[in-house]
């Protein structure tokens, strides 16, 4: 992302912070007060019979987190994902899950003034998981919903 996509909105009104990443060239975001930590590559032990959606588990602090690969829940090309991927960690139902991303961006400050609904031509699979979308300068940022996100996988597992 450059840098002058993120930018603080000049608005009034309610804002909220969102920590920005990318997938596949895609720009997300996620509320800053569902991330618990942000990491760089971990070495990732696969899980025999998981979904093809985990990509394994890495051990943060004595804790064993379960990884998720963004790029296999997006229906999006794997290239040499996720050896080099980030890790944006996220807590949900008491248990942390890494989200691996290709690019970990800035905290943004955006106003819920110029968040818009999904569009009716976002993907069906992301329109489930997406909370939303901010137009910036030429890009989309998509805000995900991590119990849409991660909800899903639980019920498949």
């Amino acid at each position: 992302m450059s840098a002058d996509i993120l930018k603080d909105t000049d608005d009034t009104g309610p804002t909220q912070d969102f920590v920005t990443m990318t997938v596949a060239g895609q720009a997300f975001g996620i509320p800053v007060l569902h991330v618990r930590d942000v990491l760089g590559p971990q070495r990732i032990t696969r899980v025999p019979l998981a979904p093809a959606e985990i990509a394994g588990s890495l051990n943060l602090r004595g804790r064993i987190v379960t990884a998720v690969n963004m790029r296999q829940r997006l229906l999006l090309p794997a290239s040499d994902f996720p050896e080099k991927a980030m890790a944006v960690v996220v807590e949900y139902e008491d248990e942390p899950y890494s989200l691996l991303v290709d690019e970990v961006g800035e905290v943004l400050r955006l106003s819920e003034s110029q968040r818009d609904k999904n569009p009716a031509t976002l993907d069906a699979k992301w329109r489930q998981i997406a909370d939303g979308l901010y137009r910036l300068d030429g890009s989309l940022l998509i805000v995900l919903n991590i119990a849409a996100v991660l909800g899903a996988i639980r019920a498949e597992a």
